[in-house]
């Protein structure tokens, strides 16, 4: 059985391929969630196709759908038509109206038949009727109502018409005649966070015969139309890579975690606000495109203007990575993206710009566009996932809350993590200096020396391990010698 496009993005993809010609569906939705929009998307695809499309609207006029498609910058083309369903006078004469009958029995029927005279008219391939709402109250009973529905199902499959119904769950949320007459049915759903912009998403409750995605999808209304992002199923995107250990710039860098970092790897950057854990993952970008390969940045956090200054400060000229086409930089406003988007964000720079080193910074404005911490890892891990099937190096930064002492995380993605560096702030001598640990890697050995690094106009400057102290990593270490080593002593 051949598919419809249905002419909305990542829609096909979740459906394994579109909508089974020739049946009927359901797309049900509170108002506002987007039905009208996907159904004239799907009805200009089949009409770009040279496919004749009838749009039967019993709940807004045609020249509110025309406006509606404006917005978009859509107009319906010659083989799209929009069928108007209003009550005929008669039934809204009250000196006419049947004393005898009850004046549903005539609506119901006197819509069907009107129904059924604009197909025989138009002979379209694609259907959508808006909505189901008006027929279920014209019918005012679940059997009459039932009968109906499959009345209009029988014969719109007898002239092999693909049927979109749509459902503003306004008259009866509890009646599910229609999911078990439908071949698919698909919800959408829109949520209100406490802050930022309305989210939706859409969930396949059915589809008959079909093996398709499952689960939640985000999906946004831009200008032009719906865009939906397939829930990330990192399985489905193996790729075959030659892992090699990668080094970096910097040689003391180098030797502490083990001579580079492994492609198809991922790296988190641990520490409270301050340490580096930013400006550290910039020299890790300088170094892929001086290599010739392309980087990406995923910023939550910081403003660009302020990182850009901030790393040129540092030597790191952004700006150039950016003109010369090496580098992506996109700034991520956590309260208006859904994780879905993010993903999708994050796809694109790996499959079309070929981005072989990402920086997502940090996972703290992610996991701000996702209050839910379960579902952040849940996310996180198909995402981190997918780029390691893909051979990209991926690095995370996670800022601790507090400074100095016992610090947490807000979440806890070690365990994803290949790679874990730990920055931490510790005084000594006076002063509050900087050190830098790796404790985890998977792919190799590393140092387990604690360094104290600083950061200049040269970039970041490691100093020998610090084996005179003890207590670093806890913020108060006890200096066990002179504090030879200390990188101001090494200096003078």
């Amino acid at each position: 059985m051949s598919n419809c496009a249905t002419g909305v993005s990542g829609l096909d993809e979740i459906l394994a391929g579109g909508l089974a010609r020739g049946r009927l569906f359901l797309l049900e939705g509170s108002p506002g969630t987007g039905k009208t929009t996907i159904a004239s998307q799907f009805l200009m695809a089949g009409a770009a196709a040279g496919e004749p499309v009838l749009y039967i609207t019993l709940s807004e006029t045609d020249e509110e759908l025309r406006n509606g498609a404006a917005s978009h910058g859509w107009t319906f083309g010659k083989n799209f038509e929009v069928f108007e369903l209003v009550p005929p006078e008669s039934l809204l004469d009250e000196d006419q109206q049947q004393s005898l009958l009850y004046s549903s029995d005539l609506e119901l029927g006197e819509t069907t038949k009107r129904i059924f005279e604009a197909f025989e008219r138009i002979k379209p391939s694609r259907v959508v009727l808006d909505s189901l709402s008006e027929i279920r109250l014209l019918a005012q009973s679940s059997l009459r109502y039932r009968r109906q529905i499959l009345a209009l199902k029988h014969y719109f499959s007898r002239h092999e018409a693909t049927v979109l119904m749509l459902d503003d769950l306004t008259a009866d949320v509890m009646d599910k005649t229609v999911h078990s007459v439908a071949h698919a049915v698909i919800r959408l759903e829109e949520l209100s966070p406490n802050y930022g912009a309305e989210r939706r998403r859409m969930r396949v409750l059915k589809y008959r015969g079909r093996r398709y995605r499952g689960g939640y999808h985000d999906f946004v209304i831009d200008t032009g139309g719906v865009r939906i992002f397939p829930r990330l199923v990192s399985a489905e995107h193996k790729s075959g890579f030659e892992r090699e250990t990668v080094a970096i710039d910097n040689p003391e860098l180098n030797t502490l975690i083990g001579g580079g970092f492994e492609r198809g790897a991922s790296t988190l950057i641990l520490g409270p606000a301050g340490t580096g854990k930013s400006l550290l993952t910039l020299s890790f970008v300088q170094s892929a495109v001086r290599r010739g390969e392309h980087a990406a940045m995923f910023i939550f956090d910081e403003e660009l203007g302020l990182l850009f200054e901030r790393a040129k400060g540092l030597g790191v000229d952004l700006q150039g990575m950016v003109d010369s086409g090496r580098l992506v930089i996109e700034q991520i406003d956590a309260a208006e993206l859904t994780p879905g988007e993010f993903s999708e964000r994050v796809r694109t720079c790996v499959e079309k710009y070929e981005a072989r080193t990402v920086v997502i910074d940090s996972l703290n404005g992610y996991q701000a566009a996702m209050p839910e911490e379960q579902a952040l890892i849940l996310h996180m891990h198909e995402l981190l996932q997918y780029l390691n099937r893909q051979g990209v190096m991926t690095f995370l930064t996670v800022a601790q809350h507090g400074l100095v002492g016992d610090m947490k995380s807000p979440v806890d993605v070690t365990y994803l993590a290949d790679t874990v560096i730990l920055l931490r702030y510790f005084e000594a001598l006076g002063r509050v200096r900087r050190a830098i640990s790796v404790v985890k890697k998977r792919t190799g050995s590393h140092e387990d020396t604690i360094r104290e690094f600083m950061i200049g106009a040269d970039g970041i400057t490691l100093g020998e391990p610090l084996t005179q102290f003890q207590g670093v990593l806890r913020g108060v270490p006890s200096l066990m010698g002179d504090g030879e080593g200390l990188l101001e002593q090494k200096k003078a």
